[in-house]
């Protein structure tokens, strides 16, 4: 296994061997656009004091864009909280990543989960946990269960270099390679779990490497060429659904922000890795690429970014026209498909003591 990342956005289109049309290469490319474009309006929305609280992937689109477009549509996923573009790819209107992140009335999780911890679950998205690596043991439990009843769905989990730490890791890992389950593990290591380094987290060569040990093929590619992750999935993803088996995939990108908005990265990252990496954007190599390849031109490009620009800005207007609390009586539901009587009266309870009191805000 080499330890340099493969890449192939330097590659001529021909000598690619990838089955990816101009369509898909457009798919592509408006997904990162539109992720970007919702990133930078709600970061900005947070600062104003709009929404509480939110995690970017600004400079990490290409890893999880490009890794789920290898997946069918009935395949799982069990993301992180840095993975919104998938959503995005999967057909979930902006809207509703709005209105979770605002926790109205009108968020599916009716308020319940931390902004950007989105859960989908018509279109097989597990909800986001805020603890690193929940997901990586139950996408290998759910992989498990999958090869027990003879389906050919695939399950992808994602997660962080920091995450490689967890005991989750292990357990999911050695279950999925033990079973030969069908599971893709996707690490995105973007060089630092909030403050600590890859190199306080790790001493191994790569983390790619660390898949000899469980028995099963690890892979390293540029995180920040759409293709190459693409491609490694693609590649990981087949093994998978042919009964051969999960890999682990290690995506060496850099997380281009603070680790959330209540993050100062300017206290632990140095400036010029920040411009380093600035020169690697994921965005900015795929529109070379296609702009050398004549998939697109910079009148198109230039039209994505507006319309992707609109659908954000569209969307928060509906969110903020939204009642900004979910029904109070709401957090009874969705658990119990007939309430116990003891969660009845408690009901009934609160009800009575919201109309008597409410609370700020008229709610």
């Amino acid at each position: 296994m080499t330890s340099k990342p493969q890449s192939l956005l330097e590659s001529r289109k021909k000598d690619l061997g990838l089955d990816l049309s101009d369509e898909d290469l457009k798919r592509l490319y408006e997904t990162m656009v539109r992720v970007r474009k919702l990133d930078e309006k709600l970061v900005l929305l947070q600062r104003q004091g709009r929404i509480g609280f939110y995690l970017e992937c600004r400079g990490q689109e290409a890893t999880h864009i490009g890794a789920a477009f290898a997946l069918e549509d009935e395949d799982w996923i069990f993301p992180h909280y840095r993975d919104q573009g998938i959503p995005l790819l999967r057909g979930v209107p902006v809207q509703a990543l709005v209105h979770q992140v605002f926790g109205n009335a009108k968020d599916d999780a009716r308020g319940r989960q931390m902004p950007v911890h989105y859960s989908f679950r018509e279109h097989n998205y597990v909800s986001i946990s805020s603890p690193l690596g929940t997901q990586i043991a139950q996408a290998a439990g759910c992989a498990y269960a999958m090869r027990v009843k003879g389906r050919k769905q695939v399950v992808l989990t994602s997660f962080g270099d920091g995450s490689s730490s967890e005991i989750d890791f292990h357990s999911g890992m050695n279950l999925a390679a033990v079973t030969r389950s069908p599971c893709v593990f996707l690490l995105e290591n973007n060089q630092y779990a909030i403050s600590v380094p890859v190199a306080k987290q790790s001493a191994s060569e790569t983390f790619a490497i660390k898949a000899d040990a469980y028995g099963m093929p690890g892979v390293r590619v540029d995180g920040n060429d759409v293709l190459a992750v693409y491609k490694a999935a693609k590649e990981a993803v087949d093994r998978a659904r042919n009964g051969e088996g999960p890999t682990l995939i290690e995506a060496v990108t850099f997380r281009m922000g603070a680790h959330s908005t209540s993050d100062d990265p300017s206290r632990y990252a140095p400036p010029e890795l920040f411009e380093e990496w600035g020169k690697k954007d994921p965005i900015q190599r795929f529109e070379r690429y296609l702009l050398r390849q004549g998939v697109l031109d910079e009148d198109a490009m230039e039209a994505i970014a507006k319309k992707a620009e609109k659908e954000v800005a569209d969307a928060i207007k509906e969110a903020e026209k939204a009642d900004p609390h979910p029904p109070v009586d709401s957090i009874f539901d969705d658990v119990y498909e007939t309430l116990p009587p003891i969660l009845e009266a408690q009901r009934e309870a609160m009800r009575a003591d919201h109309k008597e009191h409410g609370i700020p805000g008229g709610h």
